[in-house]
């Protein structure tokens, strides 16, 4: 409708100049108050799930180029804080517990320990919840491959699920193995398996044969004993420290190499670096040809020992009763050498399963790990009347630091969902 004029209710006539500025004023209004409205609704609104919210879920499916943003958390960078709040369980109501690993039961007399919480330096890492890990792995399997620190960790997430839920049922196939167990949450439908693997490669022990004790290592090859059970597994947790450590001696294609401590002049000293580092390239290598499996592969990081005044077979001990404050501990020699391996094969690894559609995780509990000296068993692994002489500062008191690696693990998990939600948009 074309207006030239309009009447005021006197009858008296609008001028064309006035009359341009209310139409300019009317259409300005009419844009605003249009505008706005769809503006706010598209601004995500604060929300204390990590999950998206229905509203973000519309926006997004609307706009397609559109991303959710969150504020990004580097979980593995942080310190340890005090808390009021005690373990997620203990040993009387925990059965899953190695003997070894069980300080209260042996008589560990502090329980300081205990009341740490990890702050990473940027948010907060939430407590466990285990009906909330239960929900996310419903129908679906996890195995963690590697050593008796593997097998450490996989028992402390087995008390964390159990005390809230109750037990889960042993389907081991040899229930008598402990080095190859499998455990099954029946109302979650949920698996959990312990392949046991110390250096992920093929490996024979001449242990006694041979009182050197050296170890021959293929790091070429796979260890069948997991790489050919993992194809139907949602989630695989790789990892591997202390083992190389060892005498071991190096073989390619079925020919030896070198070696690391084999006392032979002749042999080429290749350092326990080199067979770490080849074992992780022969795993990450191993898992991208299973062409059945599809699920997620984490990295679980080097776990440092805390030996003071000597190590494991010369005496040496782990008596402090704190944490350390990250200005206090720092990553060096050895352990830092294991470290940055692990992270320049997990990064080349990553590159390559991504162009392949694999998922490579990296699960770092590093820095975590390494400023918790009084998180060991120590003279707490055995009973006082056994007289053992031997200090264990590699292996983690249950309950203790290493129940939030699977803090991580849990926030891993959420932020993977989250991650391949917004892949679908």
């Amino acid at each position: 409708m074309k207006i030239n004029v309009a009447d005021l209710p006197q009858g008296k006539t609008i001028p064309h100049n006035i009359l341009r500025f209310l139409l300019l004023v009317l259409t300005l209004t009419f844009i605003c108050f249009t505008l706005i409205p769809l503006c706010v609704y598209q601004t995500p609104a604060s929300s204390s799930s990590s999950y998206p919210s229905h509203s973000h879920r519309k926006v997004a499916y609307e706009s397609k180029p559109l991303r959710l943003i969150r504020k990004k958390c580097d979980i593995s960078s942080g310190e340890w804080i005090p808390q009021t709040q005690g373990p997620y369980y203990t040993n009387m109501t925990c059965k899953h517990i190695h003997d070894q690993q069980n300080c209260m039961l042996h008589g560990r007399p502090d329980t300081g320990y205990l009341y740490w919480r990890w702050k990473p330096g940027d948010c907060e890492l939430p407590r466990f919840d285990a009906r909330q890990f239960l929900d996310i792995v419903r129908g679906k399997s996890m195995a963690f491959v590697g050593d008796s620190v593997a097998r450490n960790q996989m028992q402390s997430l087995l008390c964390m699920l159990s005390t809230t839920v109750g037990e889960p049922v042993d389907v081991s196939e040899n229930s008598w193995d402990g080095k190859f167990k499998r455990w099954l949450f029946t109302d979650y439908n949920f698996t959990i398996a312990t392949f046991w693997s110390p250096q992920l490669v093929k490996a024979k022990d001449t242990w006694p044969k041979e009182t050197t004790g050296l170890m021959h290592l293929y790091v070429d090859e796979p260890d069948e004993a997991w790489i050919t059970k993992i194809d139907k597994f949602d989630y695989v947790i790789i990892s591997a420290g202390q083992w190389f450590w060892r005498p071991l001696l190096f073989y390619e294609h079925g020919k030896v190499v070198g070696c690391h401590i084999c006392f032979d002049k002749k042999m080429k000293d290749l350092t326990m670096y080199y067979g770490y580092r080849r074992a992780f390239r022969t795993a990450f290598k191993a898992i991208s040809k299973r062409k059945e499996f599809k699920g997620v592969v984490f990295l679980r990081t080097f776990s440092t020992g805390h030996f003071e005044d000597g190590t494991w077979k010369t005496g040496g001990t782990c008596p402090r009763t704190k944490p350390f404050k990250s200005s206090e501990k720092r990553l060096k020699e050895f352990d830092l050498e294991f470290y940055l391996t692990q992270m320049e094969e997990y990064r080349a690894a990553e590159r390559k399963a991504r162009k392949r559609g694999l998922k490579l995780r990296l699960l770092d509990t590093t820095q975590a790990t390494l400023l918790r000296p009084d998180g060991h068993p120590g003279p707490y692994g055995h009973f006082p009347q056994e007289n053992r002489i031997v200090h264990d500062c590699v292996h983690w008191c249950l309950p203790g630091p290493i129940d939030t690696w699977n803090e991580f693990l849990l926030q891993m998990l959420k932020t993977d969902g989250e991650r391949s939600f917004e892949e679908r948009l």
